[in-house]
């Protein structure tokens, strides 16, 4: 009861704030103000630093350095999530005020998802060590691919899950409020909602798949694993609604990110020969976030920032 005790914790902590999100201050459909979302923003990275503050004291220093660092490594990366939800929610005109019900049950799946993976994930490399020279060997791989890909809005039309989805439902012509589901005349009907809710839940399975066996190249231990991860993943909503007009502007996110990747994935590929400490894995991380940040305030891209302003509504 003791070693489940702190789960029982968490899962409260995380049903009770989903709750409050959804229930009290969403209730009613409206457009996020950036205010509003630097409010959530701040509020779900406060809690965060508490639960880490937390697992220092129970756990001690090394434990809380090993949990940062897999927030920060999901953290950096849901950043281009982020992107990827503005490209999709561009593309499919979808209202401001319905954007928040889109995410928040994204990111509920997400959590769902993330459990079914990281639990996979563990028991790979717990039972089969060289799963870990397979997942190091991904996340470079993935890191170079990340400066190669040019970012563009998924194709509704190609999605498999997205056709799955019109296969199974009518769909009606156009959105129906913030409704994912009517029924008119006996016949129950997907919205144009419903499927973007599809498209974002399957491009999150994608970028899971990136950012899981990045934070086991920092720690094995499932309970840091997995809360550090879900703890990075709630606060994406209100991440998206701060950065959505200024991503333009990040003109070396895509380097950093692929340095992150690379970094973690080498460190995964020489775990028998040198164990990177945690806090030296924690200084190369925060290091390269925070040149990408200066290089591309020194540096802009021209013109970049009106255009993400203008696809996001401003």
């Amino acid at each position: 009861m003791t070693d489940l005790l702190p789960w029982l914790i968490f899962a409260g902590l995380v049903a009770g704030m989903l709750a409050l999100d959804l229930g009290v201050f969403h209730r009613d459909a409206h457009a996020v103000s950036r205010r509003e979302a630097l409010a959530w923003s701040a509020a779900w990275i406060g809690l965060a630093l508490a639960f880490n503050a937390g697992v220092v004291f129970f756990r001690g220093g090394e434990a809380g350095v090993e949990w940062v660092t897999g927030y920060l490594i999901e953290k950096s990366l849901s950043v281009d999530n982020v992107f990827v939800f503005l490209l999709i929610f561009s593309a499919f005109a979808v209202p401001p005020a319905y954007q928040h019900r889109v995410l928040f049950w994204g990111i509920l799946g997400a959590v769902i998802m993330r459990a079914v993976l990281i639990a996979a994930a563990g028991f790979l490399i717990h039972t089969l060590h060289v799963v870990i020279y397979l997942f190091g060997a991904f996340l470079i791989f993935t890191g170079i691919k990340f400066l190669r890909d040019q970012e563009h809005a998924p194709d509704l039309e190609k999605n498999r899950f997205v056709r799955l989805a019109r296969r199974l439902f009518p769909v009606t012509a156009r959105y129906e409020g913030q409704k994912f589901f009517l029924r008119r005349e006996g016949v129950l009907y997907a919205t144009p909602l419903f499927l973007v809710l599809v498209l974002v839940e399957s491009t999150d399975l994608v970028f899971a798949v990136d950012s899981i066996p990045a934070i086991y190249a920092v720690t094995s231990d499932p309970f840091i694993v997995f809360t550090s991860n879900i703890f990075a993943i709630l606060g994406l909503r209100a991440l998206y609604f701060v950065l959505a007009g200024y991503l333009g502007g990040l003109r070396f996110l895509k380097p950093a990110l692929a340095a992150i990747l690379v970094f973690v994935g080498t460190k995964m590929l020489l775990v028998d020969l040198y164990k990177v400490p945690s806090l030296a894995s924690l200084g190369v991380i925060v290091s390269i976030l925070a040149v990408a940040l200066l290089a591309s305030w020194r540096w802009p891209k021209p013109a970049a920032a009106p255009a993400a302003e203008a696809a996001h509504g401003h």
